[in-house]
């Protein structure tokens, strides 16, 4: 009898899991997504247009080693190596580029130890690759671990004459220097330890083999190269301002205030110029220095010979550079050998202060890659604006209702533009479409085409096609950073595009680098323009923010923003009003505390008032704040309870100010223990606490409706767990139409589970729609890339242990500790996300659908329909045959009727 009862469990299980499945066809791969590949921000580059197969050659500060195509700046081939600090790339060596001996790594006869490209990356161990160049392939690697790993953090690499040098700095003590072959990894016997009591971390550089540092108005230096260890001391003719900058390929020659300053003796420079960056290379198979600078919005680049300081008359250009790029920086540069030596073959390569990748050629700006993609911190999807027809009877519909005769008639003067229109636009009088429309910014019929706003860490916001990837605008917002708690800038979205004729508004909170005071800009999201006065310097520093409910007068919802010292501030000014009786939480990361305040606008003013406080950090107060998760505020709860098997509903417990704050803290006995807290932030009363023993970051956590699912590595077992809780009232309801904390119904009844999975979660995201009628799923963003989707049927807290008939009653799968991952549930199939750090979604027009952005090093929009597309005909509906078939119909109705009519008309007349 068990037996038959575990069998018909199981297939019951089976069946559910069958339905649940989804898959792509192969000819719907990038019909509705689209990827955007990225490499970061740039760190070293070489461009070598004389090779058989010319290219760019870059590593960059995101741990990628990449080729680019020198005509498209697309890109070859890319290597994501590992995470920092392991995959920090350290040194960048490519073979064969110069003229210069020491830049060769040819290998020896019946050898595979050479190389086309070397790099060095982390620290403990130090890792030693060799590439091919031109496929991208690692030919062979070598690692080294140091003593002393703690100082192997701030290690240096140089390589000179086919030897790799390792540099140790102790600060204010000495300098350990190792020498290896580089191809081998095997030392070469030489280890030195050279006493340089004078270093410091925030005044010395590597240049080539010199190890310089300022002290006062002179410059200390050595070559760790040269068997001697001198020391060399520069005297400078002034105090420097700013830092010490390294000039790369002229080994002991530093930027000191933008002159060139050599502590080689064998090393000549041109003293006189004064410029922010600067590069070298050879021209005319002369060496030569470039330099660029910007001024008004003009990029200015030149060039002298490095042997006589002449100018290079081919090499001069200039051109205007947009200032959505930031402040340019000359990474790198080649020139083609050509017998006419016109410089027209020459390519500058540079970057950006908002992390663009720019190639200039010809005075022309050939190509850029906009990097600052690689760390999207915040995003959103806003509506289109209608068209010119939809717009007009958008306007009719919210007139004023009149009576019925000024109704008619507005309706048909409405309909006599739009013919009128209709009519210029056909002989070509019509009016010229606007630039909105131009681009094929229209709001289609089901929602699904939007403007996705995309906010970056570097304060560089982009306006991208959200079906064709397109950048549509770009911003940047220089010295600006995200706040306090390791808190980054906000995205608003203060009015929609809902509001015809009015346009929508969007704001961006953030912190100005120079005295930490909060910063407003206001702009808008479709044509990313400056809009109602642009940027606004705050005089005070940002604390807590929220969103008020709209004006009637603008349709815009106010920002609430709380200062550090508890004083309440409201923009626009107009909506002031909205905000009496709001209430505001702020948490302190490190010492895990949590403050509620109350807002009351009396007498014209804002006011704050603190009403609770709750101390999660322990009696020790060695817990901290890793994760907050909070609800989606325009989340819609359609069904208020769950059928049970027995008829009777069990209703949810919806509070929507539940919070919920994940602390962790170590552990003498449990090594590592995370604490999981469920807070109303209206009364501050914790409604829910659950412990977890012996497991670590990292931390997912995502919070929707009645349920919470969060995710953490078990160090007992050595695997990653997902642990979801469900809320309940019971099986009545204290209030069915309005929520009330401060008189909240009992403690809810709480359904816990855990569930193992078989891979590495790096963030999780719920589905949202637009009446949040569809079944909700969790997207699970793992480690190797690759997007889950997730139903919460799998994932449900109620699932029996056993098959039972209550169990089958409800629709609930007998509980199995393994979730199942099937290739057919990855919404991204082979479209790997690289580094994938977060996952936003927004509801479209369609009920049914749920559009879906994935960030990281890489970029990934797609939709996904948790309930298949209901309220949609499939791509492959037989038009041709249900018109025939209606057609059919009709006709037979109207002649059966009239036999119908013939024959009662004969009856009659017998």
């Amino acid at each position: 009898m068990m037996d038959k009862k575990f069998g018909a469990g199981l297939g019951f299980a089976v069946l559910l899991l069958v339905g649940a499945c989804s898959a792509l066809y192969e000819d719907q791969i990038k019909k509705f997504d689209w990827r955007a590949e990225n490499v970061g921000k740039l760190q070293q580059s070489v461009v070598d247009l004389n090779h058989f197969q010319p290219r760019i050659l870059l590593s960059t500060e995101e741990g990628v080693v990449a080729s680019v195509n020198v005509k498209t700046g697309d890109l070859v081939w890319r290597q994501v190596l590992e995470q920092k600090p392991r995959g920090a790339i350290k040194l960048l060596q490519v073979s064969g580029f110069s003229d210069e001996s020491s830049d060769t790594a040819a290998a020896p006869i019946g050898s595979n130890l050479g190389f086309d490209m070397l790099t060095v990356q982390g620290h403990a161990p130090a890792l030693v690759r060799g590439w091919n160049s031109n496929l991208g392939a690692i030919e062979w690697e070598w690692s080294t671990m140091p003593l002393n790993t703690e100082r192997a953090q701030e290690a240096l690499w140089f390589y000179s004459h086919s030897v790799l040098y390792h540099v140790v700095p102790a600060w204010r003590s000495h300098l350990e220097v190792t020498a290896y072959f580089a191809s081998s990894g095997h030392s070469t016997g030489s280890s030195s330890k050279v006493i340089a009591s004078w270093i410091t971390a925030e005044s010395c550089l590597l240049c080539g083999s010199y190890y310089v540092c300022l002290d006062g108005k002179q410059l200390i230096s050595i070559d760790l190269a040269s068997k001697s260890g001198q020391v060399i001391r520069t005297t400078l003719e002034s105090q420097p301002q700013g830092k010490l900058k390294a000039l790369a390929g002229l080994s002991g020659v530093v930027i000191v205030d933008g002159k060139l300053i050599s502590v080689n003796k064998d090393q000549s420079v041109c003293n006189s110029l004064q410029s922010s960056s600067y590069a070298v290379g050879s021209f005319n198979f002369r060496k030569i220095v470039v330099y660029a600078d910007l001024a008004s919005n003009i990029l200015k680049i030149n060039a002298v010979y490095l042997d006589n300081c002449s100018p290079v008359v081919e090499l001069e250009q200039s051109l205007p550079f947009p200032e959505h790029f930031g402040t340019p920086q000359l990474n790198s540069f080649d020139c083609m050998h050509r017998k006419s030596g016109d410089g027209k073959g020459c390519l500058f390569l540079l970057s950006t202060s908002a992390e663009s990748i720019v190639a200039v050629q010809q005075g022309k700006i050939r190509w850029s890659r906009e990097e600052s993609l690689a760390n999207v911190i915040d995003s959103l999807f806003v509506d289109l604006p209608l068209a010119d027809s939809e717009g007009t009877l958008e306007r009719e519909m919210k007139g004023k209702a009149g009576d019925i005769a000024s109704a008619f008639l507005r309706r048909i003067t409405t309909q006599a533009v739009q013919i009128r229109s209709l009519f210029l636009h056909v002989i070509g009088l019509g009016p010229p479409p606007t630039a909105t429309q131009r681009a094929g910014l229209v709001r289609d019929s089901f929602g699904l085409h939007k403007m996705l706003v995309l906010l970056t860490q570097t304060g560089k916001i982009f306006g991208v096609d959200n079906i064709s990837g397109k950048h549509h605008w770009q911003l940047y917002l220089p010295n600006v950073i995200g706040f306090d708690n390791a808190e980054n800038m906000r995205l608003i979205v203060q009015r929609s595009a809902k509001h015809f004729p009015l346009q929508p508004l969007c704001t961006i909170l953030a912190k100005d680098v120079a005295n930490g005071n909060g910063v407003l800009y206001r702009f808008n999201p479709i044509t990313g323009l400056a809009a109602e006065g642009g940027l606004l310097q705050l005089d005070y520093k940002i604390k807590q923010l929220s969103l008020l409910k709209e004006t009637e007068k603008d349709f815009v919802r106010g920002i609430l923003l709380l200062d550090a010292s508890n004083e309440v501030h409201v923009y626009p000014q107009h909506a002031t009003p909205l905000a009496d009786g709001l209430y505001l939480y702020t948490a302190d990361v490190k010492t895990a505390e949590l403050y509620g305040y109350f807002v009351k606008y009396a007498g014209g003013k804002l006011s704050s008032t603190h009403i609770w406080n709750a101390r999660l950090g322990g009696h020790n107060s060695e817990q901290q704040i890793i994760g907050v998760a909070a609800k989606n505020p325009i989340e819609h709860v359609h069904s208020q309870g769950r059928v049970l098997g027995d008829r009777s509903v069990l209703y949810k417990y919806i509070n929507p100010n539940l919070v919920a704050f994940v602390t962790q803290a170590p552990d003498a006995t449990h090594k590592s223990v995370l604490n999981l807290y469920l807070v109303d932030v209206v009364s501050g009363s914790v409604i829910f606490t659950m412990t977890h023993r012996k497991v670590r970051a990292p931390l997912s956590i995502v919070h929707s409706e009645n349920w919470l699912a969060y995710s953490y590595f078990n160090e007992k077992v050595r695997r990653t767990e997902i642990t979801t809780i469900e809320l309940y009232e019971g099986k009545t309801q204290a209030n069915s139409s309005v929520w009330s904390s401060l008189q909240a119904p009992p403690m809810p009844l709480v359904e816990r589970q855990s569930y193992i999975i078989p891979t590495l979660v790096e963030v999780l995201r719920e589905t949202i729609t637009e009446r949040g009628i569809t079944n909700k799923h969790v997207l699970i963003g793992t480690a190797s890339g690759s997007i889950v989707e997730m139903p919460w049927h799998l994932l449900d807290p109620r699932r029996p242990i056993a098959s039972t008939t209550q169990g089958r009653e409800e629709g609930a799968i007998p509980y199995i500790p393994e979730l199942p991952l099937p290739t057919e549930s990855y919404i991204n199939y082979n479209q790997t996300v690289a580094r994938l750090r977060n996952i936003y979604t927004a509801p479209s027009g369609l009920e049914s659908t749920c559009l879906v952005v994935a960030t990281g090093l890489d970029l990934f929009v797609t939709r996904v329909a948790p309930s298949k597309t209901f309220d949609l005909l499939k791509e492959d509906f037989d038009y041709i045959l249900i018109s025939i078939v209606l057609v059919a119909l009709t006709s037979g109705s109207l002649i059966v009727k009239h036999l119908a009519s013939r024959k009662l008309l004969k009856q009659a007349w017998k």
